[in-house]
């Protein structure tokens, strides 16, 4: 296939897949990326699943793979954290999702270079595909969309937070906010195909679980296993793209030597190295790429890449467990950090920071960070999406909310949303 034409399937086998009760697709957006399976792959259809709350789903998705030892798609919601420390949600929940879900396909179609293979199911379903009409679906209808949060209360919380670090609790927490519309209709799939097209990153996704719908525009993977490699590439610092390009150039180079930047970056690194350690063959936690900067539509961010051999003795669901949540949506003491997070965030996280992605029949995984995110129940038609920063003592307040809003600002214009 050509380019061309292999966008077009792409659309068709997406509106084909949400014809589904349940369906996961991904898209890497041609972002080159030496650890990717494949630069599309999409699955629709449930032979068995299994739905947990926090408890013991961990363990659960571990027998689970290990009876079937097949493709699994899936989440992990932030919320599991209370079954891996001793902590609580208090917060509503508005959007009902469950804390882990996976299923095992009755269809999966894989899209490298240009080619597309059937990884499972009959030859017949590309003919269905190929009859769904590729023209994009519109909506045109504006989203009122409130803030859990004002800005002062916003600055207040940031002080609370700061008084924590000055007091030795932490020094460096990922504080979020929630942005929200109660009653309120969309179109997901069109949703998603806005956002995907404002907005192309490498982990972009979109998950259908009857109606409930994650669409995706995320920037940073959490973690994957390649044979018996782990591989976290945590996000930390960013930076504002500019329309002239020699203003944006200053702009990345700036982000690249921002000393804060740095420091959250580092701190992140340091976490997820130990985090690493407690899954990985002693001496084989490695910093492989420190303050890398890649440049995406609306903003540059700082990704580093942390890699270990995996422990021969150790699962990789545990090693999942091991990791999660992942440091760079939590900080550093992280148990600290995520008591903190509850006492101080207004809305339960969820899915939000959580992590969804795909397990191959040979033990091989990829798992994607929940940021950039609406996250949509069709039901209850509430839509919510939060955004967030590291804090640290050097932050500002005022700064970090305005990074917040830039963070927002793809997911706003998707939906033609109007904040109040």
């Amino acid at each position: 296939m050509n380019t061309s034409s292999l966008n077009n399937f792409k659309q068709k086998a997406l509106k084909w897949a949400n014809n589904f009760d349940v369906c996961c697709y991904f898209d890497s957006n041609q972002y080159h990326d030496q650890y990717g399976h494949f630069d599309c792959i999409i699955a629709a259809g449930v032979e068995k699943k299994i739905s947990l709350n926090s408890g013991n789903a961990f363990h659960a998705l571990k027998i689970f793979y290990e009876n079937h030892k097949t493709w699994l798609f899936g989440f992990l919601s932030y919320d599991l954290k209370n079954e891996i420390e001793d902590l609580a949600s208090l917060h509503p929940d508005h959007l009902g999702f469950p804390d882990l879900f996976f299923f095992i396909p009755k269809y999966i179609i894989g899209i490298q270079k240009n080619t597309m293979k059937i990884l499972k199911g009959s030859p017949d379903i590309v003919e269905a595909i190929t009859q769904e009409k590729s023209d994009k679906i519109n909506f045109s209808d504006s989203i009122e969309i409130k803030s859990r949060l004002t800005r002062q209360r916003y600055i207040e919380k940031i002080d609370y937070l700061k008084q924590h670090i000055l007091r030795g609790d932490i020094y460096e927490v990922n504080f979020c906010q929630e942005f929200y519309a109660d009653n309120t209709s969309i179109d997901p799939l069109a949703v998603y195909q806005e956002l995907n097209a404002i907005s192309p990153t490498p982990f972009s996704g979109y998950f259908k679980i009857e109606d409930k719908y994650i669409i995706s525009a995320t920037p940073e993977r959490f973690i994957c296993k390649r044979k018996n490699k782990l591989i976290s590439q945590p996000i930390k610092g960013t930076a504002k793209r500019q329309d002239n390009q020699e203003l944006d150039l200053k702009a990345k180079a700036e982000l690249k030597n921002d000393l804060k930047e740095q420091t959250e970056n580092v701190m992140i690194v340091d976490l997820v190295r130990n985090d690493l350690t407690k899954s990985a063959t002693k001496g084989t936690v490695k910093v492989e790429e420190l303050f890398g900067i890649y440049s995406f539509p609306q903003v540059h961010q700082m990704i580093s890449t942390i890699s270990c051999e995996l422990d021969e003795n150790i699962h990789f669901v545990d090693a999942l467990k091991n990791a999660f949540p992942m440091g760079s949506m939590t900080g550093a003491p992280k148990l600290r950090a995520m008591e903190l997070i509850d006492q101080y965030e207004e809305s339960k996280r969820g899915i939000y920071s959580g992590s969804f992605g795909f397990i191959t029949p040979e033990g091989d995984c990829d798992f994607n960070v929940v940021i950039r995110t609406i996250l949509y129940n069709s039901l209850n038609r509430y839509l919510s999406f939060q955004v967030g920063g590291a804090i640290t003592y050097q932050c500002t307040a005022e700064k970090e909310y305005e990074e917040c809003l830039l963070k927002a600002s793809a997911m706003i214009k998707v939906l033609k949303g109007r904040l109040f």
